[in-house]
């Protein structure tokens, strides 16, 4: 069992970001890169205000002619035991040895996450344009969720496994393959530790031409 703790202190700080004098981030710049993904929770839900904080800012995200293709389904224990027979039929075929303990891991990955979100993405057969842009939109609107969440202490990871392309979990979430696409996971709660990441260098990705 991971220690509970009491939620609200900022992952920024712990990020360990390096400030100037000269050039203070804002709060904005600072969550911006400080964010990191989370792959270890403590064992303590997440605030239903906090979320719903955060929904509210994923339904500001950018879209092109104001489609707002995405939807998120919030995860109950219920409905996530729905989804384990998926993950087990999984680790079986990429391995027919998998062990009991290897297979518990995948179940955790499911189950022990505080709060566990399906994002959705809204399909246009025949239009694969329009259904790129919206896929954008989309991750833009998770990352605004993942962002708020951020900067109130709360963690998150975007998971695109195999079992967020499996069959079972439509099912599980009653909704239709050939309207909705399951984009990814995100596994959110308090941080229990904050990976360090080293990021390319600002002159590798950002050219000024003439």
């Amino acid at each position: 069992m991971k220690s509970s703790g009491q939620g609200g202190a900022c992952p920024m700080v712990w990020a360990s970001m390096s400030l100037s004098e000269e050039h203070p981030m804002n709060s904005t710049q600072e969550t911006l890169i400080s964010r990191r993904s989370i792959f270890s929770f403590r064992d303590q839900p997440v605030e239903r205000t906090l979320l719903e904080d955060a929904f509210e800012a994923a339904r500001h995200a950018p879209c092109h002619k104001q489609t707002h293709p995405w939807k998120f389904y919030l995860m109950g224990e219920q409905t996530r035991l729905l989804l384990i027979p998926g993950v087990d039929k999984i680790v079986r075929q990429k391995n027919s040895e998998a062990t009991p303990d290897l297979i518990e891991r995948a179940r955790q990955k499911i189950l022990e996450s505080p709060e566990l979100i399906a994002v959705t993405s809204r399909k246009s057969p025949g239009n694969a344009f329009t259904e790129e842009e919206d896929y954008a939109a989309t991750v833009c609107a998770l990352h605004n969720l993942v962002l708020s969440l951020w900067s109130r202490g709360v963690g998150a990871q975007w998971s695109t496994g195999a079992i967020t392309r499996d069959p079972v979990v439509y099912e599980a979430l009653g909704i239709s393959e050939h309207e909705e696409r399951v984009i990814g996971f995100i596994r959110v709660g308090y941080p229990e530790e904050v990976p360090r990441r080293e990021k390319k260098a600002l002159e590798e990705i950002r050219f000024y031409l003439p």
